[in-house]
Order: C-alpha cells, then sequence, then structure tokens
C-alpha cells in the first residue's frame, strides 16, 4: 500500500477529526459514528486516522460479508470426528487492536450489526456452532459512517456508538480551494506531501503520549454531576450518555497531558456523546438538535426555537465542541513550535 494522506492534513472537519482521536486514544469509549452526503470524505479521515499508530490494522467490512466472514468459522466435521476445534479467523480477529470499518453501515443487515456492537463492547468474539464453541479476544475501535438520506440506524443501534459527529460540506471557498490544492499535490508527490507534513509526526507522538498516559488521568468529582446534569436536562435514557462524556473527558484530558479531567472538558465533548441519544421532535432539523445540546451544556436550557427563525450553517457549531477540537490542534502546533525552535 502506497502512502496514506496525512490526517493532519485533512482540511476541516475538526469535530469528526477530535471524535475519531479520542476513540483511539481509549477504545472503550465504544466506537465513533460519523454521518454526512457522500463525498465529505470520511473514508478518507478512517484511513489517515490508523496510520497515525504504527501497527494499528485497519480493517474494513464490506456489504456483502457473511457472518462466518466476520466472527469466523468452526470446522465442525473436524470437531466431531476428531476432537480438534480448528477456527478459521474472520474479520473480528484480524481486527484486534486496530480499527474496524464499516461504511453504510447503516445499509449492513441488522443481525450483523447487532453482533459487531456486542463484540465491540465485550471485546470478546464468541462462536458456537452445533454445541461447539470458540472464542478470542477482539478489541477494537469500532468506526461506522453513514449517509442518513439512504436510511437510517434504529434507536438502539445509534445507542450502541459512543460518539457520533456529522460530517458535512466545506461552505466556505478558501477552505474547498485549500482541499483541492492539498489534494493535488499529495497526488503529484504522495511521499514528499507526507514528508513535509511535519505536523502529522508531532499528532502521532501525541496520540501515543495520550494512549499511555489514560491510565493514569483522574476524573474530578464534579466531573460526574456536569455529566449527569447535561444528559438529564436533554433527555437521555440509560446511562451510557454520562459514562461516554467521563471517559471522553479523560481522554481529552490526556492528550492534553492534564493528570484530571474537568468540567470544561466534559462541555468540550459532551456535543459528540449526545448527538445521536437526544429525542428528536417532530419536524425537528438537525440543526435544532445541536442548538439544545448548546443551550443544555451552556446552561441555557430554558430557552426556545423562535418559529420560523432561519439559522446560518456556522451558528451551528457548538462552541465547546468546536473549541475542543482546536485544543487539541493548537496543543500540537504549540508543541511542534517548541520543538523545532529547541533544535
Amino acid at each position: 500500500m502506497g502512502p496514506i494522506f496525512p490526517f493532519s492534513a485533512i482540511v476541516g472537519q475538526e469535530e469528526a477529526k477530535q471524535a475519531l482521536l479520542l476513540g483511539v486514544i481509549d477504545p472503550g469509549i465504544g466506537g465513533v459514528l460519523l454521518f454526512g452526503e457522500k463525498g465529505t470524505g470520511k473514508t478518507t479521515l478512517v484511513r489517515a486516522l490508523a496510520s497515525l499508530v504504527p501497527g494499528m490494522p485497519l480493517v474494513e467490512l464490506p456489504l456483502n460479508a457473511t457472518e462466518d466472514r466476520l466472527v469466523g468459522s468452526l470446522n465442525v466435521e473436524k470437531a466431531l470426528s476428531e476432537g480438534v476445534r480448528q477456527f478459521e479467523p474472520g474479520l473480528l480477529a484480524a481486527a484486534h487492536g486496530g480499527i474496524l470499518y464499516v461504511d453504510e453501515v447503516n445499509l449492513l443487515e441488522h443481525h450483523l450489526v447487532d453482533l459487531l456492537l456486542d463484540v465491540a463492547a465485550t471485546g470478546v468474539n464468541r462462536v458456537e456452532r452445533e454445541g461447539i464453541s470458540y472464542e478470542h479476544p477482539a478489541r477494537f475501535l469500532l468506526v461506522g459512517s453513514m449517509n442518513p438520506e439512504e436510511g437510517d440506524l434504529r434507536p438502539q443501534f445509534l445507542d450502541r456508538f459512543g460518539l457520533a459527529v456529522p460530517v458535512r460540506h466545506l461552505e466556505d471557498p478558501d477552505l474547498r480551494a485549500e482541499v483541492v490544492r492539498r489534494r493535488l499535490a499529495f497526488e503529484s508527490d504522495p511521499e514528499g506531501f507526507v514528508r513535509a507534513w511535519r505536523e502529522e509526526d508531532a499528532l502521532a507522538s501525541q496520540v501515543a503520549v495520550a494512549r499511555e498516559r489514560l491510565r493514569r488521568v483522574g476524573v474530578a468529582e464534579e466531573v460526574y454531576a456536569e455529566a449527569v446534569r447535561i444528559a438529564g436536562v436533554l433527555g437521555a435514557r440509560g446511562h451510557r450518555a454520562e459514562l461516554v462524556m467521563v471517559r471522553a473527558a479523560r481522554a481529552l484530558a490526556a492528550f492534553l497531558e492534564r493528570d484530571e479531567a474537568d468540567t470544561a472538558l466534559v462541555r468540550a465533548v459532551a456535543r459528540y456523546a449526545l448527538v445521536h441519544r437526544v429525542r428528536i421532535g417532530p419536524g425537528e432539523r438537525e440543526d435544532a438538535v445541536l442548538r439544545r445540546i448548546d443551550a443544555a451544556v451552556e446552561g441555557r436550557e430554558g430557552e426556545r426555537e423562535v418559529e420560523g427563525e432561519m439559522v446560518e450553517p456556522e451558528d451551528a457549531v457548538v462552541p465547546g465542541a468546536a473549541a475542543a477540537g482546536s485544543l487539541m490542534f493548537e496543543f500540537v502546533k504549540k508543541k511542534l513550535t517548541r520543538w523545532s525552535t529547541s533544535r
């Protein structure tokens, strides 16, 4: 395989990049769902993400995959006749320790989605055939992408993804031009483009630091109350929203080399944990849902939408989430600047 387009060279999509980085730092968050129209760079993001961690496998699940191809298969005849359990590993075994990517996850057969989410949650793949069983570890970051125009995921499946992020087309003409400029430069000289993108090495190094630091990062006591408050205001059912918010805040703290996650970091990651768990009212648009989350995060939950009010796309961005994306990449840029200055 040739050079991969650098993760840090991808223009825009800061929220999607941050959610994916948090998922790699702590796969226990429960996976990441990217949703948006075709052509927004979802697959490019995932492939670039895997290249940030040396040796991390990236396994892509085709929509036509069978259950045996996914979980693996047992040679039942050999087991019965010779007493030997011969297991043929599937894609879940190949994804162990890496990323399992499912493009158009909303079009995958429901029983396969259910199976995928179960294994992603437990970290163990169990195969049973004719009374014979086999199991193996299968810990990976599950990343799904989907175009909602082609069909939705059932609510029970949505809730099983730890984080979810909308991925939109870039509207700014300068950013769109930069996308084309970088793509052409990469296609012209892939190796040279990757070598020149020094920020990629700095980002990869920081991800490695965060993965190692994570287990030592504490959680301030008020973080739990803040996560519960935000989830409660928005009517999130169950406890996954709060758990994911706390875990994502810890991962962000690890990346920023902090010893403890605080309430500011919980607010920064709240949108990713809630956008797919908030009850949507009749006829309510995605932008209105995002603004409700924003209001809850900022303690303005009593505000109501003005009927018929038009909102510009940039106004739908949650300040906390946007600030969090800036936190991660500004942190890397500062470290890179200090490193360059010290040489």
